[in-house]
């Protein structure tokens, strides 16, 4: 089994073209989360399949591609014996193998997030959480004994177990280096993962501009602001020099993924702006980038368009 904790390492993928990957786990540990990932990274996905149809599926012509599988305690057949049966049998699509994701997590982070969003268990409707958290971790103790990969997502944001399954899954020989652009307050402390960080707190601040300090770094008035200041056109040219002489060093070296993080005081203006415009650089030379703004999504600030920023 290969447990994966916030400190570990990043796997090395080389996956099959053909992969049958079981996900499962407790509720609320982010079996849906993971299921929408795998599915970003071109894996067939199908959710909630009844345990009764598993081998009319699987027994079938071998999927043309990855196929992940997810299955919980609310499948409407859901049994302990039938899903380690799934798990146990060996003579699916010759060659192509099956691997069981078990996405863990803490009994009491399990009951905050039940708490926070206010769903009840579904194994537990009429009673309070816990109950049900500790029937399912009952039920699933067997299946978590068989896991091939094992992923503990207590300390884990949505954002920070997509990353992780992208170490483990995403299809060997695809896409480049991928590269996650952040942009957060020192206020909240630094975001977990960040290979590289840089302080933008030396330019100039939007904030103290009345008619634009409810706006965000991805509004054009700020970015001409910020951009504005006398030192900003270095600052940008040596990081986007620094990141691009840096990343094929990295791919070079197997590193799947690079997490770079811009940090001003209230993550809302200055950190934002650098952070859209490494991002803007490096995917017009190719690069695969995300990007994701922390405090932003989580005041939910409109973005310069008036809708919500995305997460």
């Amino acid at each position: 089994m290969s447990v994966v904790t916030p400190e570990s390492q990043p796997a090395q993928p080389a996956p099959p073209v053909n992969r049958l990957v079981l996900v499962t786990g407790p509720s609320g540990a982010g079996r849906s989360t993971a299921i929408r990932a795998l599915e970003d990274m071109g894996y067939e996905a199908i959710d909630n399949l009844p345990l009764t149809l598993l081998p009319r599926l699987l027994d079938g012509r071998p999927p043309e591609k990855p196929l992940a599988l997810g299955v919980d305690v609310r499948n409407r057949d859901f049994s302990t014996a039938a899903l380690i049966e799934v798990v146990d049998r060996s003579d699916w699509h010759a060659g192509v193998p099956l691997q069981v994701l078990y996405l863990d997590c803490s009994a009491d982070v399990l009951l905050r997030r039940f708490s926070e969003t206010r769903r009840r268990h579904p194994l537990a409707p009429d009673e309070s959480p816990d109950m049900g958290i500790a029937r399912e971790f009952d039920l699933l103790g067997p299946v978590r004994a068989r896991a091939d990969i094992l992923v503990d997502t207590s300390e884990m944001s949505p954002h920070d177990l997509r990353a992780e399954l992208e170490r483990w899954f995403a299809p060997a020989g695809g896409a480049r280096l991928a590269v996650s652009v952040h942009s957060f307050s020192y206020k909240r402390g630094l975001p977990r993962g960040l290979d590289m960080v840089l302080d933008c707190r030396f330019l100039r601040n939007p904030y103290w501009v009345p008619t634009l300090r409810a706006l965000d770094g991805r509004a054009e008035e700020v970015a001409r602001y910020v951009g504005g200041d006398p030192r900003f056109d270095a600052f940008r040219a040596r990081v986007c020099d620094l990141v691009h002489l840096l990343l094929p060093a990295y791919e070079a070296e197997g590193k799947a993924y690079l997490s770079i993080g811009f940090g001003c005081t209230g993550g809302q203006h200055r950190s934002v702006c650098m952070a859209e415009t490494l991002a803007q650089s490096l995917a017009e030379d190719g690069w695969q980038v995300s990007i994701r703004h922390r405090e932003l999504e989580r005041r939910g600030l409109p973005d310069a368009s008036g809708g919500q920023s995305k997460e």
